[in-house]
């Protein structure tokens, strides 16, 4: 998550499927990446910002979807004011558009994705734990073959 004067920047993702989405700049950790060194290149490559520190990680998210064959863990870092300005740039076509949000005003854009996404960042801009908590999902399906996302908790 970075986070400067002028607030929390979110990212605009294209989807395979055309659909788009807001999230905090991240990805995936490389064979042979440290995360932190991970996260920092996906920022610059995704909005040509450069991060000299980060701190954290601030929470932890884990997605167990045995139905998909697949689990998720995600440890978010705080960026206070990076270097650069914006210059969207991304290699692998996803981000289009990035933009500073009021920290109060996030919810809104991120309305619509992923709970494992949408809650936790929300709950932290809120309450700012000292010590970061773990959040925990299922994703299950449901009776009509829908598949659906239970919350487990912090």
């Amino acid at each position: 998550m970075i986070e400067g004067t002028s607030g929390v920047l979110l990212v605009r993702n294209r989807r395979k499927n055309g659909s788009y989405d807001w999230s905090t700049p991240g990805g995936v950790v490389d064979p042979g990446e440290e995360v932190v060194e991970a996260l920092t290149r996906e920022v610059e490559e995704e909005t040509g910002l450069r991060v000299p520190q980060w701190t954290g990680p601030i929470y932890r998210v884990d997605v167990e979807a045995p139905v998909l064959d697949w689990h998720l863990t995600v440890e978010v870092f705080r960026a206070p004011e990076p270097d650069g300005s914006i210059h969207i740039d991304d290699p692998d076509g996803i981000v289009v558009e990035a933009r500073w949000f009021a920290a109060d005003a996030c919810e809104d854009p991120l309305d619509g994705n992923h709970p494992w996404v949408t809650e936790p960042l929300v709950a932290y801009l809120a309450e700012r734990w000292a010590e970061p908590p773990r959040f925990r999902y299922l994703v299950e399906r449901g009776d009509g073959g829908e598949l659906d996302v239970v919350t487990l908790g912090r």
